[in-house]
Parts: C-alpha cells; structure tokens; sequence
C-alpha cells in the first residue's frame, strides 16, 4: 500500500506565496511520475503541474511563470511553489504519484486547501 500525504496549504492574500509539500511512503518501487491537481469550487478536478523521474516538467497555461514543480527522489516528495497567487488558483490541491505497479491511476491524497483572498 502507498499512503500520499499533501501539506503547506493556506489562506493568504493575491500576489503572496506558498509551498505546498506531498510525500509518499509505503510500498513503493520505481516510484516514477509525480504530479499536482486541483479542483476549484463547482469545477473538475485539473492538472496543475507533473514531473517525470527524469525531471521532465509540463504545466497549466494558467500557472505558466508563477509555479514550479520540484522534486526530492531520496525522500520521495514532491513540492510546488505557488507564487504570485491570484484568487482563481483558490482550490483543493491534489497530489498523485505513479509507480510501475500502479499505472496511470496512481495513488492520491487527500488534498490541501489553498484559498488566495483579493
């Protein structure tokens, strides 16, 4: 089993910044493609941005310039800096990461609260 766990969601103001965090743990072999979703109020769930083992990046227009994805393969995490936050990037943020066992359905967490106030 591999447990997902998102953190460093919060409120803060248009223009201001956060880290979001997500580490996974468990059963975990060639953990391989890490990515960031969200889902804003009365919306489908998005792709925000995803890294491949080889540090390969693809983002959403929308965050193209102000977020970055990274990634920390010892410690089996992911990170995305949010910077200048607009109230439309408000969402739960979701982390899904892939192994070769698991394919293209991944495992999630349980999402993190971002609420960007104007």
């Amino acid at each position: 089993q591999v447990q997902v766990m998102e953190s460093g969601g919060g409120l803060v103001q248009a223009g201001g910044s956060l880290r979001l965090s997500c580490a996974a743990s468990g059963s975990i072999f060639s953990l391989n493609f890490m990515g960031w979703y969200r889902r804003a109020p009365g919306k489908q769930r998005d792709m925000v941005a995803t890294i491949t083992s080889g540090g390969t990046t693809n983002y959403a227009d929308s965050v193209k310039g102000r977020f970055t994805i990274s990634r920390d393969n010892a410690k089996n995490t992911v990170y995305l800096q949010l910077n200048n936050l607009k109230p439309e990037d408000t969402a739960v943020y979701y982390c899904q990461v892939r192994t070769v066992i698991s394919g293209s359905s991944g495992y999630w967490g349980q999402g993190t609260q971002v609420t960007v106030s104007s």
